[in-house]
């Protein structure tokens, strides 16, 4: 299954789930437990299925001799579940309408967890009766089961895994603010870890929410590992405070095949994993500026005070003491430090940390501020990173990420401001690209002297660009037999015509360049590996970004020329059925053209990312070598910091830059014109729709038609 084919299940099965959902008397809340508990009974049953054979034939084969084992226990070695025949998805899928199924989804998850000690009392039971309690959600159990049998057979535990994770965003998005507590977005949460590079040992996140941070560490070191086979060697530690997550988070695991621990616990108060100096890695998105935590139960730890305590302005709460009195109760004034302490704490000599922190704790004042310069100045702040506005789906507080490095080997502290790259997703939300990950990822690497991922990174571009633009160069001999054909059936003026066929002859003669600039990444990627020096890898790849150039300012033009040519067409063509006293319309092959021009825009766009990707790269980094970049980047000294006030804010260091959009002012105006006739063409199709509905109206009501 492909990205593409995945990201469109995903959309089918959350749109029919919440279509099922929003025609019941069910909230968010009370749907999202059993719905994520069907997808997990669906991976189980998936995985017992792809080694059922394997288990039959070994029971078989040890039936009746000294070795017998029962089924159970041949399940649980090979595959990790043992599934009964009433927990089988199957038998619950063919359950006719008249069986209670929600009792019996109940019954199969009660019989996995028996057989799996890690998830007794984590699987949903108890919430599935919520389908019972009236008759306009029994049939939702049903419809679930059906909806979910989509998800292929050969499903990996990868897809289940990102299936697993789509559904949970979607439900923080539904829930509002409550539902943030349990989720982090995947794309914050992935470039944490191409900054911290886990590579195995032991991971904590004091603050787990539903496993996310877990998940993600996992795919890195699969996707890094040099041994693809070899056994994932990470052990994940979590700790969250609310029950309903704590489970979810484990099933997040099971899903994910992910060895590890969750504890139900309120880490201000409980160390159930002695977390002091215990971890090699520490990722986590803790809630921002709590401001009960009692001040007496977290100055003498040493989790939260070995870097100082935040005390300054606590606030006294009244509290009931035993005589009936009330009594004050010291608090922290903030806990954003606490959490800080704990980061720079439960690192293991060596280890690295992660961790999302309100923008306003990078410039807190008083006590916070003699901690971090007492962070500082024990060289344990590796890098701060500002994230983009509106990537959270429930809070709108703009973040930061705090780097920990206990095995630094310089005093500088590394800022990098991205409030500029993210790719908007909707008018609401936005997030960052797996590619956009990379590029901010190349940074710190660039800082470490790695240059050879950098040049590594440019030629995946640049080879994936092409593949790309080789793909949509086969659709292009169709495409202009198209668009000649309507050319001749169409009435348009000879001048018209003559202009479209024009813009199709440029734009074959752009795309024929294709073949030369091929032959020049060809030849780019036989030389390369003879090419041992970085500086010589980037010198060819500045070369051959830059025949990309010319090429693809000649195919905007084309294509641009075309589709005003097209429009142009059209706009004759219904004026001349209003002189007629017709309605002008669009036959099909005429749509169908356009609908194919839209699509070569959008390939010419898709292949034309990587080379801007490419560009962005080498524009900051024209040496492949790190440098402070204006706006984006720099390494600042320790006297630097002083003189900021040992602020962390990277605002302050790397200062800012205005974008220019790279647009002429003849580029400009033409866009406008483009935008001028399309509303042109709306309002009079509006006006001309408006006029039909009060025709037809007058109609109905038996009133003289209007003029």
């Amino acid at each position: 299954m492909n990205r593409d084919q995945l990201k469109k299940l995903e959309n089918d099965l959350w749109s029919a789930a919440d279509k099922l959902r929003a025609n019941s008397d069910l909230k968010a809340s009370e749907y999202s437990t059993p719905v994520l508990g069907l997808i997990f009974l669906k991976f189980a049953d998936n995985k017992y299925r792809q080694h059922q054979a394997a288990i039959e034939q070994e029971f078989k084969k040890l039936q009746g001799t000294r070795r017998e084992r029962t089924l159970e226990e041949i399940a649980i070695e090979k595959c990790g579940f043992y599934l009964d025949a009433k927990a089988r998805y199957d038998y619950l899928l063919n359950l006719p309408e008249k069986e209670n199924i929600a009792k019996a989804i109940r019954a199969a998850m009660a019989s996995i967890e028996n057989t799996k000690p890690e998830l007794l009392g984590v699987l949903p039971q108890e919430e599935y009766d919520r389908f019972t309690r009236s008759p306009k959600n029994q049939h939702i159990p049903k419809d679930l089961l059906k909806l979910f049998s989509d998800i292929p057979v050969d499903a990996t535990g990868d897809v289940f895994g990102q299936i697993y994770e789509y559904f949970l965003a979607n439900f923080a998005l539904s829930e509002g603010q409550g539902g943030g507590e349990f989720f982090t977005p995947r794309s914050v949460v992935k470039l944490m870890t191409e900054i911290i590079e886990p590579h195995g040992g032991k991971v904590f996140d004091p603050a787990c929410g539903s496993g996310g941070m877990f998940v993600q560490s996992a795919d890195f070191i699969l996707q890094h590992q040099a041994d693809k086979a070899a056994d994932l060697d990470v052990f994940v530690c979590g700790t969250e405070k609310t029950l309903e997550t704590v489970k979810l988070a484990k099933m997040n695991l099971a899903v994910n095949n992910l060895r590890g621990d969750i504890k139900q616990a309120n880490t201000y108060y409980e160390d159930p994993f002695n977390a002091f100096g215990a971890f090699d890695y520490v990722m986590a998105n803790p809630p921002f500026n709590v401001d009960d935590v009692t001040l007496d139960a977290v100055e003498k730890d040493r989790r939260f005070n070995t870097y100082g305590v935040p005390r300054n302005k606590t606030k006294a709460k009244a509290a009931g003491g035993k005589d009936g009195k009330e009594k004050a109760v010291e608090t922290v004034p903030n806990g954003n430090y606490l959490w800080i302490n704990l980061f720079a704490t439960s690192l293991k000599p060596g280890g690295r940390a992660a961790l999302v922190m309100a923008n306003s704790a990078s410039d807190a004042r008083h006590s916070e501020a003699d901690i971090r310069r007492t962070l500082i100045e024990q060289n344990l702040i590796y890098g701060m990173l500002t994230l983009p506005s509106n990537l959270f789906y429930t809070v709108t507080l703009p973040a930061t990420l705090w780097f920990f490095d206990k095995g630094k080997t310089d005093e500088k502290v590394l800022f990098i401001d991205t409030r500029n790259i993210f790719t908007q997703v909707d008018r609401a939300h936005r997030e960052l690209s797996d590619a956009q990950i990379q590029n901010i990822a190349l940074i710190p690497r660039l800082h470490k002297g790695r240059r050879h991922e950098f040049v590594d990174q440019v030629d995946r571009y640049l080879h994936q660009g092409m593949a790309q633009l080789k793909d949509a160069a086969e659709h292009l001999p169709a495409l202009s037999e198209r668009l000649l054909a309507v050319l001749a059936e169409e009435a348009a003026d000879a001048a018209t015509s003559q202009v479209a066929r024009d813009a199709i002859a440029a734009l074959q003669a752009q795309w024929g360049q294709l073949a030369a600039l091929a032959q020049a990444q060809d030849q780019h990627e036989r030389t390369r590996g003879q090419k041992h020096s970085v500086d010589e890898r980037n010198k060819a790849q500045h070369l051959l970004r830059a025949q990309f150039t010319p090429f693809f300012s000649g195919l905007h033009a084309a294509v641009k020329a075309l589709d005003k040519a097209i429009r142009e067409m059209d706009k004759r063509k219904a004026e001349a059925a209003k002189l007629e006293g017709k309605r002008a319309t669009a036959n099909r092959q005429t749509k169908d053209v356009k609908a194919a021009v839209q699509a070569l825009h959008d390939e010419l766009k898709a292949a034309e990312l990587y080379y801007q990707h490419v560009s962005w790269l080498q524009e900051r980094f024209p040496k492949a070598a790190y440098e402070d970049v204006t706006g984006l980047c720099k390494l600042a000294s320790r006297e630097e910091i002083a003189e900021q006030d040992w602020s962390l804010n990277p605002g302050r260091y790397v200062g800012v830059v205005i974008e220019e959009d790279g647009k002429t002012e003849e580029d400009f105006l033409a866009d406008l014109t483009v935008a001028r006739d399309q509303l042109q063409e709306l309002s009079d199709a509006a006006g001309a729709l408006q006029r039909t509905i009060a025709v037809n109206v007058s109609a109905v009501l038996g009133e003289e038609q209007p003029t």
